[in-house]
């Protein structure tokens, strides 16, 4: 039987999701076979797993780190936020329905919790090490009770239980003494000790502060990580969003329901993004609808709002305009959908010819592909698809030459003059065409050509991690975990 190591934290945001993708990557350098697991995420930021069916993006990140294909084991239960207090659930890859949150407490909940306690057993007997992620925080007085992804999973993997705080945001010391008195005395024993997250200074300063907590609570600081710029994906659907103006004029439409928004973090790095909450603010050199997790009612959302017209003006006075999965249903033609909204049929913007059908069965696929789009014709790119909808066009953004590895021909997305739509989530990570499309409308503009340094989410899984282990007592964990 394997070992169970358990990340919590003192709040969202913590920094439990980065911790875990470092020590998988740690653990698995040491030669341990290692997976990660969270038995309950909530999250808009989706991936593929290798059975096809969905994951959050951190356990995704967290099985790279690994070294591991995806998999919906590591996260058997997905909540993705619909509004109005409703979550779509996905079990094991698959939705399964979409409930009110206290429906979700008080029917489903216990029943997907022994569920994934049984897929956490599996994956304790089959591998060295199961590294496991908590949920917020562990001690919200009018969530414990129900709460069935922070100590009822440690207690019944008997799992070592790390406790993460992010210093960045001061009030550290007593948030860690805050969640150890709303602990348990039994739950407060599977603590081994504590790390401070995104330190900036001289970490001998917070020594009377290490000292007082082990004399409290005969638990170590096991580690100090300073803040620490890196690239890898930002997986909380809470995540702040930045207004950035670069050279260019990006916006991102700020939908409802936006989702997967991970799939712009590129434009970020090399330009700057405003993400855009009015529409008298559209006006950007390039206006990006998202993905959606609600496609026509933020489709009807947009048009009640006055962003449709807005989009249309700015387009038709010489913005480029993108549309993501779901933005590109929105900008096509009409959309059938009696499954996600069940409204029928809705006139889309009518910014790009196509036509889209919603269907039962969600796609979820790795895809690669070849760009039939201007100046990126002809190039190969790669990225995941995530969809209920099928769209037909006669001018395809892009042929799929691939799907999860296997060969195939299947056109998708759509192009029109300035305008293009595509459902290959992750296009922007690929450097050389995002290069060449900025540089495309940089050029328009008038100004110089950016280069964008090529890198890859194995680089920066081992750079996040090395400066984690430089700072962080493996030593001593490996000692507590028996290992």
């Amino acid at each position: 039987m394997g070992k169970a190591l358990m990340v919590l934290g003192t709040s969202s945001g913590a920094g439990k999701s980065l911790l875990v993708t470092a020590l998988c990557r740690i653990f698995s350098n040491l030669g341990y076979d290692v997976v990660p697991f969270k038995s309950q995420n909530m999250s808009l930021n989706s991936a593929p797993s290798i059975e096809g069916g969905e994951i959050s993006r951190a356990q995704y990140l967290q099985a790279i780190a690994c070294r591991k294909k995806p998999s919906v084991r590591f996260n058997p239960i997905l909540l993705k936020p619909e509004g109005n207090m409703r979550s779509q659930v996905v079990f094991l890859g698959k939705p399964i329905g979409s409930v009110s949150a206290r429906d979700y407490m008080l029917s489903k909940k216990e029943e997907l919790f022994r569920k994934a306690m049984e897929v956490l057993d599996e994956l304790k007997e089959k591998h060295d090490l199961v590294i496991i992620e908590g949920a917020g925080s562990p001690v919200e007085i009018n969530l414990k009770d129900y709460d069935i992804a922070n100590m009822r999973v440690a207690k019944h993997a008997n799992a070592k239980v790390i406790l993460v705080t992010d210093i960045d945001r001061g009030g550290s010391f007593a948030s860690i003494v805050g969640t150890m008195e709303l602990l348990r005395p039994e739950e407060r024993e599977l603590v081994m000790g504590f790390v401070f997250n995104k330190f900036r200074g001289d970490a001998s300063l917070l020594e009377p502060g290490f000292e007082y907590l082990e004399r409290r609570y005969g638990k170590p600081t096991l580690g100090v990580v300073p803040y620490t710029e890196h690239r890898l994906p930002e997986e909380d659907s809470l995540a702040e969003f930045p207004k950035v103006r670069g050279d260019l004029h990006i916006q991102i439409i700020r939908l409802p329901h936006i989702s997967n928004f991970t799939d712009f973090e590129p434009l970020h790095w090399a330009n700057g993004v405003d993400y855009v909450t009015r529409p008298e603010e559209i006006k950007g050199d390039l206006i990006i609808l998202p993905g959606s997790k609600n496609t026509v009612e933020d489709l009807l959302w947009l048009r009640e709002n006055g962003f449709e017209d807005a989009i249309i003006e700015a387009h038709r006075e010489g913005s480029f305009v993108v549309g993501i999965c779901g933005g590109f249903q929105m900008l096509g033609e009409k959309i059938i959908d009696t499954v996600e909204s069940g409204r029928g049929e809705v006139k889309g913007i009518g910014l790009l010819p196509a036509k889209t059908v919603f269907e039962r069965t969600k796609r979820t696929n790795y895809l690669n592909a070849e760009v039939l789009w201007g100046p990126a014709e002809g190039m190969h790119v790669e990225g995941y698809e995530i969809r209920f909808g099928r769209s037909t066009s006669k001018r395809p953004f892009s042929v799929i030459t691939a799907v999860n590895g296997a060969r195939t021909f299947e056109p998708e997305g759509a192009i029109s003059e300035r305008v293009f739509g595509t459902y290959l989530h992750g296009i922007f990570h690929n450097f050389t065409f995002t290069e060449r499309f900025l540089n495309f409308l940089r050029e328009e503009k008038g100004l110089e050509p950016v280069s964008i340094r090529a890198w890859s989410i194995e680089e920066e899984i081992a750079r996040f991690s090395k400066v984690v282990e430089e700072n962080l007592d493996v030593e001593r964990i490996l000692e507590e975990l028996g290992l």
